[in-house]
């Protein structure tokens, strides 16, 4: 059983460095050895490096202990940076989306150059429809030289805050300029392409702007 024991200190003694090599090699000769008087200083050697052996262990388990808290530590503070950025960008968006509605709600004149677009653009529209492309050029005029088309735009211009509103307008006076084209060339086909075209460009911009609602109910 003695000898066991020695034998068994070979797999904890890596566990302590303060036990130089000569120690080492003298207890391997007294493991090796039948000689039972020699066995007490090897067991008493055994159990100290043993003892040495839970110590490094359990200061080994304390460093990983720290290590755990001080990463979940570490995370918790991450974790709080990143709710108060999330916060701070709550607060922003809430900021704008206020900004923008009461842009939207002093904007009388505005909204009402906007009803006028609408009330012109379905009149070309019906005239379309009828096959009426004379009717349709009177009300569509010179395109951006018509005062409704000019009054829109300075409409536009001021309620239009992203990249996404200000595409859909070019692409509203790109569509109704090749609306004007089309009437002038008495095409009736091509008319009502740019018809729909400019047609869904304006309901767009309405729904990017939160004004869809309103210009619907004219």
């Amino acid at each position: 059983m003695a000898k066991s024991l020695l034998c068994s200190s070979a797999l904890t003694s890596f566990f302590s460095s303060t036990l130089s090599s000569s120690t080492s090699s003298r207890n391997n000769q007294i493991a090796c050895s039948g000689n039972i008087k020699n066995q007490t200083p090897s067991l008493s050697w055994n159990r100290r490096e043993l003892s040495l052996g839970f110590m490094s262990s359990f200061l080994a388990v304390g460093l990983v202990g720290n290590d755990r808290r001080s990463s979940d530590a570490n995370a918790a503070i991450l974790e709080a940076d990143d709710d108060e950025e999330l916060l701070e960008k709550v607060k922003q968006d809430r900021k704008k989306r206020i900004e923008r509605q009461a842009v939207l709600n002093s904007a009388v004149k505005e909204k009402g150059y906007l009803q006028d677009l609408v009330y012109n653009l379905s009149k070309v529209g019906q005239a379309i429809e009828n096959n009426d492309l004379p009717a349709a050029g009177l009300v569509l005029g010179n395109g951006s030289d018509t005062e409704w088309v000019k009054t829109a735009n300075l409409a536009f211009t001021k309620l239009s805050a992203s990249p996404e509103e200000n595409t859909e307008v070019e692409t509203f006076n790109s569509s109704l300029a090749s609306l004007v084209t089309s009437v002038n060339k008495n095409d009736l086909e091509s008319s009502k392409l740019a018809f729909v075209s400019s047609a869904s460009a304006l309901e767009k911009w309405s729904s990017l702007t939160g004004l869809l609602g309103q210009l619907k109910g004219i």
